[in-house]
This record gives structure tokens, C-alpha cells and sequence, in this order.
């Protein structure tokens, strides 16, 4: 086996922390001796062991010394909640290390790999970097920008529409896409919707696969229209749930949703919408590192405008709507001018039963 298919096995080990283990990076682990592999481990949850540990704890003396180490992120030679994943693989005498990527945090930036050739051992870094960077874009994001990572997603027909004009829109993709959905639902901290969304389909916002994590929810509502009644509002002492208004909002029937277990964020001017940069702001305060918005084409577009946005999800099915008054996937007041439209960057395609995903990044 090549490094590149070692670097590929440690990556999909990664993907298993996916949901558990924010606001840490997603990390995978394989040691390889005389081309057999006789450790494997990843970062299961938040404040628990990283990767490395994770596998060299499973591994004998005798089998690391003189084994390589594949991971798909520099190993961190600080203190946090765990000790330093450098001091096992001194303390195992592994012979080689081999990095997807370095690490961003000032904490660690090359720092690690610097104590590993300090201390005579090999390391190769650089393998697969692109792909291992992707996985991790939301730690780097963060680490870098301080702010939380916003994406947005929709799935829409041939011809462009979200919901017939009659609003129905179930369902405009196959089971293989939603599921893919259920998977984001698992990887982001949080899903946000708008208050017409929340009004129109009632839904639940949560994860519907096995041993999944559900998303805290974030409900843009400048008015707090919330019915009382809702299925999140019903919830929300079950799945941690914010609305996001604006000032002047009813006083009694905030406090009446707060019994309820729902958090209210302040993010615009009485009269106004939710403003998202500052909306944006509040949510990295209270931990959230990434958001999935999973709305209208109103707050699609109010999204994109705020320049908040940093990926989009685009899922296109093989049917035709039609109808001038069917939903379409980002509305708002528009662009006037073509130039300035939002420019993307297609990163990825990917076909999921009869529909397709593009995937952007900006």
C-alpha cells in the first residue's frame, strides 16, 4: 500500500468523530510496521484522547518501535484537556511520522513536527494535503477567522424551484440526498432556519441517523412569530434551540418561551430583520463553531448578502416544477446588477442516487 491509500484510511477513521468532538478537528490515526497495520484510532469525543493515543495506546512496545505513524493533522505538543500526542510517539520510538497537514492553532503550527525531528524522527508532511485540509475547513475557519462557519443548503429541481407554487416541496430529492443531509445534520453544531420555514413545515431539525448527534437549532424570527405549539418549541428543552429577534419583540411571550427551554438572542433593530453579522457574532460567543442553514430563499439570500456565507450545498433533482410563483431557492430583494452576484467556487460533484450534489466554497 501507497502512503496516499495509509493517508486515505486515516481520513475516514477521522470522519467517525464527526458531531463529537467540536470545537476540536476531526483526526485519524494508523500505524504501519513491515507494511501490516497494527494500530488504528481517531478522536472520539470532545476532552477524550486524540487520535495518536487513541492508537498507540492499543499498540505493544515491541510493535511500535520503528513503526510509522500516519495522521492526517500535525500532533499537537501542548497541554489541553489530554497531554501531548508528541510525547507517546517519542515515548513508543516510532520511526516515522507522516502528516496530512500542519496545524493552524498557534498552539501547535509546526511546533509538533519540530519536537519530533528534535527528538530523530522522521517526518514527511504534505500527503494528501488538500483533502485533509477540506476535511477540517471548519477548525481551520474558526481557528483562523474566529467566527462561525456558515453554510448553506437547499435542494432544488431541473428548472430551479425549491416548492411548487403551491409550497409543496416533499420531496424534491431522493432518499440518498436526504440522508447525505442527515449526515451534515450530524457534522455541524447548529441548523438555522427562518420563521416562514418554521411556520409552513413545523419541522423537528434533528438527525436521523444511527448514533447521531442533533444540531442545536437557530431560528431567525425579528418578530417572534413562533407558534407556542411548534414541534421545536415543544422540543427545546430536549435539543438546545435559539430564536434570534429582533428588539421590540413581545416581553410575555419571551418569557413564556423561555420556560420552555428556549434561549433568546437580540440581533437587529426594532423593525428590522436579524442582522447576520452581528447574529453571527452572538453564536461564536456561545460556543457554536459552524452553522447549517437550512432555510427559504429569504434567508438564503439575506445569508449571501451579509457575507456570511463560506460553503453551499446544492442539491439538483431530475424534475421540472415549473410555475413564475414557485419558491426558489435564494429570493430576497435580488442583485440588480449581474456583476456584482455572488461569486462561487465549485469545489466537488457528487451523484447521490438520481439527483446530484455541488458542492461551493467561496
Amino acid at each position: 500500500m501507497t502512503e496516499e491509500n495509509y493517508m486515505n484510511m486515516a481520513l475516514e477513521l477521522a470522519e467517525k468523530g464527526e458531531g463529537r468532538v467540536s470545537p476540536n478537528p476531526l483526526v485519524g490515526c494508523v500505524v504501519v510496521k513491515n507494511g501490516n497495520i497494527v494500530a488504528k484510532g481517531y478522536h472520539e469525543m470532545y476532552g477524550g484522547y486524540h487520535a495518536e493515543r487513541n492508537a498507540l495506546n492499543k499498540v505493544s512496545d515491541d510493535d511500535a518501535y520503528g513503526a510509522d505513524l500516519y495522521v492526517n493533522l500535525e500532533p499537537c505538543c501542548h497541554y489541553g484537556k489530554t497531554p501531548p500526542c508528541t510525547d507517546i510517539i517519542i515515548e513508543k520510538n516510532i520511526k516515522r511520522v507522516i502528516v496530512g497537514c500542519i496545524d493552524d492553532n498557534p498552539k501547535v503550527g509546526g511546533k509538533g513536527i519540530k519536537i519530533l525531528r528534535d527528538n530523530g524522527i522522521e517526518v514527511v508532511t504534505g500527503v494528501l494535503e488538500e483533502k485533509c485540509k477540506k476535511l477540517n475547513e471548519i477548525f481551520f475557519h474558526c481557528i483562523n477567522k474566529k467566527s462561525p462557519f456558515f453554510a448553506v443548503k437547499y435542494a432544488m429541481t431541473a428548472d430551479g424551484k425549491i416548492a411548487s407554487y403551491t409550497g409543496h416541496s416533499k420531496w424534491i430529492t431522493g432518499e440518498k440526498a436526504r440522508g447525505f443531509v442527515h449526515r451534515l445534520r450530524n457534522r455541524y453544531k447548529a441548523i438555522m432556519i427562518g420563521i416562514n420555514t418554521a411556520l409552513i413545515d413545523n419541522p423537528m431539525l434533528t438527525c436521523r441517523i444511527d448514533n447521531g448527534i442533533n444540531p442545536m437549532r437557530i431560528i431567525c424570527d425579528s418578530k417572534l412569530n413562533i407558534d407556542e405549539d411548534s414541534n421545536i418549541v415543544k422540543t427545546a428543552k430536549d435539543v438546545k434551540t435559539y430564536i434570534a429577534s429582533c428588539k421590540g419583540y413581545d416581553l410575555y411571550k419571551a418569557e413564556r418561551l423561555k420556560k420552555k427551554g428556549i434561549s433568546i438572542l437580540t440581533a437587529g433593530e426594532n423593525g428590522k430583520v436579524v442582522d447576520m453579522n452581528v447574529l453571527s457574532s452572538l453564536l461564536w460567543k456561545e460556543g457554536i463553531d459552524s452553522v447549517l442553514i437550512e432555510g427559504g430563499g429569504e434567508i438564503n439570500f439575506s445569508a449571501f448578502n451579509s457575507k456570511i456565507v463560506n460553503k453551499a450545498y446544492v442539491f439538483v433533482a431530475p424534475k421540472i416544477l415549473g410555475g413564475r410563483d414557485a419558491k426558489t431557492p435564494v429570493e430576497g430583494i435580488g442583485i440588480a446588477d449581474a456583476k456584482e452576484s455572488f461569486k462561487l467556487k465549485l469545489e466537488s460533484t457528487k451523484i447521490l442516487g438520481e439527483d446530484i450534489l455541488l458542492e461551493y466554497g467561496f
